[in-house]
């Protein structure tokens, strides 16, 4: 891995426990806007976009079934060991200080 990889659930998808209706996640649409406003930060990263329905093996592979939580962000650490964030205010924050988005206002 030599890109930070940022997993990020389809813009639009059905939960099979809500029969009938289209959702999008919140805090994913967030890190979507994010991307599409700053384009030249964006292409610094590898985005990979999975189904909603849970188990994610993609995300599973990359940092294990108990962090399936998205978005996320996946980057390798100096020692070489992976460092990721797959909570929203950490997730901005880590954009912000490994890739130059600005910060959210408080």
């Amino acid at each position: 891995m030599s890109r930070d990889t940022l997993f990020l659930l389809d813009r639009e998808f059905a939960d099979p426990a809500l029969p009938g209706r289209n959702f999008y996640c919140k805090d994913c649409i967030t890190i979507e806007g994010l991307l599409a406003a700053f384009p030249e930060r964006a292409a610094d990263l590898d985005v990979i976009r999975v189904a909603y329905p849970r188990p994610r093996p993609a995300v599973i592979a990359a940092i294990g079934t108990g962090n399936q939580n998205l978005p996320a962000l996946i980057w390798l650490k100096e020692d070489g060991s992976l460092g990721f964030a797959n909570e929203i205010e950490a997730l901005l924050a880590a954009l912000a200080e490994r890739h130059g988005f600005p910060e959210r206002h408080p």
